[in-house]
């Protein structure tokens, strides 16, 4: 009942879920995006950067689209930096005028909502002169598990100084981020087929173990009931 898709923005994610009748809870791994999205029950709504694995509770036949916005990306559309947000899910009305969020609210409710959330996000990304140009950068450099202070130098910026923009770009620090980032790359290459001793050697960890232990503090679950709940 979930799926997803490339949007109308690079590096953005469209999804949609509806809730059946027998799975009322769902599992939202933390991943550094921001979400904008549209509910048939309680209209539009910000799922800000998780620190942690956030169980989700909706009633049966709620639908859900949403638009999956690439780390760094979130603090231009919405205004607000990620840290604001960090492990909350706000009505987009306590961050937008009231009229526009009306106005959204009921496009997204007569059609296409996806399109709709694509459009007013490359709408308030491109006035806002579009995302901070280091983010994508040092999301990379992260990712491929370069040291904090090798990535601090490598943008000129101190080490607390780096902290303090990725607290703002992604709600937390670079190390989390660096963490989370990890993690979903291990889980891709779990999910493709590969095994977790691989996984783990693959994806720099140290041992299968260490790889059960990040998953565990990150997701709430070690890797294999997550992989058994897809």
């Amino acid at each position: 009942m979930y799926r997803e898709r490339p949007a109308d923005l690079p590096g953005a994610v469209l999804w949609t879920r509806t809730v059946p009748a027998a799975a009322r809870t769902a599992r939202v791994l933390p991943d550094g995006c921001l979400d904008l999205i549209w509910s048939s029950r309680t209209g539009l709504l910000v799922a800000g950067p998780d620190r942690v694995a956030q169980v989700a509770h909706s009633v049966p036949g709620e639908r859900y689209v949403g638009l999956r916005l690439p780390p760094g990306v979130g603090p231009a559309v919405f205004g607000v930096p990620a840290c604001e947000l960090r492990d909350q899910r706000v009505p987009l009305a306590d961050l937008w005028p009231h009229r526009l969020v009306t106005e959204i609210s009921e496009r997204a409710a007569a059609g296409s909502a996806g399109a709709v959330l694509t459009s007013v996000a490359v709408g308030r990304l491109r006035r806002a002169g579009g995302p901070d140009p280091v983010a994508a950068t040092l999301v990379g450099w992260l990712a491929a598990g370069e040291p904090v202070g090798a990535v601090a130098a490598r943008v000129g910026l101190g080490v607390r100084h780096l902290h303090r923009r990725c607290q703002a770009l992604f709600g937390y620090g670079p190390k989390t981020l660096a963490r989370i980032l990890r993690m979903g790359a291990a889980l891709d290459l779990a999910r493709s087929g590969v095994p977790l001793a691989e996984v783990a050697v693959r994806s720099g960890y140290a041992d299968q173990a260490h790889l059960t232990r990040e998953v565990r503090d990150l997701a709430g679950v070690p890797p294999g009931t997550l992989l058994r709940a897809d």
